[in-house]
C-alpha cells in the first residue's frame, strides 16, 4: 500500500503519495517533481493562468507508458478549478491552474509535462457545452507560435540559425519573438499578439512557414512528411490551432532524465554549439530564475501587444 501524506499547501488540503518513486532512470523523484513544482509556481503560473490545461502523465515513470489527460481526473479535490469546452468528441472539463497547490496536486499524480493552448479562458466564448472551439465564436489567441522542429541531421547549431531567421522575418513586421527551448531537440519561438481568433493566426503561420521554406529551402521546410525533414527544420504551424497545445515554459520534459522547456536570451540562442542541445535540469531552471527572471515574461498579454498583421510575405 502507498504511503499517504496529509499536508496543505496555502490553506489547501493536499494528500500526497509516493514521494520516493522513481519516476526517471535518472533517479529523480516524484517528490522532487513536486518540490520543483512548488518552488517554480510564481514564475510558471502567470503563463498558465486562464488556460485550459492538458498533462502527461507517467504513471510508472519516464521508461513506462505515458497518456495525455484533458479531463479533471476522479477523486479531484473540491478546490480544484476547472474548465468545459466543446469538442468533436463532446464536453471536456478541463483543470485550471492558479495556485501553487494545483501543481502540487498535478505532480503528485505524475503529471510530468503541463501543456497550454495559445488561448485564455477570457478570450473564448462559452456555449451550454462549453467553450466553443471554431466558427465565428471561436478563441482568440494571445500567441503565435512557430515551432521549429529538426529533422534528422539537424544540430542545435542549426536550429538556432533557424529561430534568427524566423525572428528576423516576424520582426521586419513588427513583431517580437521569444524564443525557449522545448525541453527536447526543438526550438520554439512565442510572439505575444492582440487577442486574434485563432484560425487567422493559424492562418498567418501556415503561410509564415511556407514563405521560410520558400525563402530558404535549404533551412526550412514547411511540410510534414519525415522524409521530406531530413537535414531541414520542419515549420510546425498546427499547434496555432484552437483545439491544439504547446507545452508551456517551465514544465519538465518526460525523458530518460529531467530536461525543462527554457526559455531562452538570443544570445544564448546563437550560442548554441552544434553538439550540445539545450538540457536544463529542474535545479538548473530554479537557479536560472533567481538569476535573471522570468525570461519569458514578455509573452504575457499586454494592452500594447500588437495587432497581427496580414500574412502578406
Amino acid at each position: 500500500m502507498s504511503e499517504r501524506i496529509a499536508t496543505e499547501i496555502d490553506g489547501l488540503p493536499l494528500a500526497l503519495s509516493n514521494l520516493d518513486k522513481p519516476l526517471f532512470p535518472s533517479g529523480f523523484t516524484k517528490g522532487e517533481l513536486i518540490a520543483y513544482y512548488v518552488e517554480i509556481a510564481d514564475t510558471m503560473l502567470p503563463h498558465l493562468h486562464d488556460r485550459a490545461l492538458t498533462r502527461v502523465r507517467f504513471p510508472n515513470g519516464t521508461s513506462g507508458e505515458s497518456f495525455y489527460e484533458k479531463n479533471v481526473p476522479p477523486g479531484a479535490p473540491a478546490w480544484v478549478s476547472s474548465v468545459d469546452v466543446a469538442t468533436s468528441a463532446g464536453t471536456v472539463t478541463y483543470v485550471t491552474a492558479s495556485r501553487r497547490a494545483d501543481l502540487a496536486w498535478l505532480a503528485n499524480l505524475a503529471a510530468v509535462e503541463l501543456h497550454t493552448p495559445q488561448w485564455r479562458v477570457r478570450d473564448a466564448t462559452g456555449s451550454p457545452d462549453g467553450i466553443l472551439l471554431s466558427g465565428p465564436d471561436e478563441p482568440r489567441s494571445t500567441t503565435l507560435i512557430v515551432d521549429l522542429d529538426p529533422g534528422s541531421g539537424i544540430t542545435p547549431a542549426d536550429s538556432a540559425k533557424g529561430a534568427i531567421l524566423a525572428a528576423t522575418v516576424l520582426a521586419q513586421m513588427g513583431l517580437e519573438a521569444f524564443a525557449k527551448s522545448s525541453g527536447n531537440k526543438g526550438l520554439q519561438l512565442s510572439v505575444p499578439i492582440r487577442p486574434t481568433p485563432a484560425s487567422h493566426v493559424h492562418a498567418f503561420a501556415m503561410a509564415l512557414a511556407q514563405h521560410l521554406a520558400q525563402r530558404y529551402p535549404r533551412q526550412f521546410v514547411a511540410v510534414m512528411s519525415k522524409q521530406a525533414r531530413a537535414d531541414l527544420i520542419f515549420v510546425d504551424y498546427g499547434q496555432n490551432l484552437a483545439a491544439r497545445n504547446t507545452v508551456t515554459a517551465y514544465s519538465v520534459r518526460g525523458l530518460d532524465s529531467p530536461s525543462v522547456a527554457t526559455p531562452l536570451t538570443w544570445e544564448e540562442v546563437a550560442a548554441l554549439s552544434p553538439d550540445a542541445p539545450v538540457r536544463v535540469t529542474p535545479a538548473q531552471m530554479l537557479e536560472r530564475v533567481a538569476a535573471h527572471g522570468d525570461l519569458w515574461v514578455g509573452t504575457l498579454p499586454t494592452a500594447d501587444s500588437p495587432v497581427l498583421p496580414p500574412p502578406e510575405f
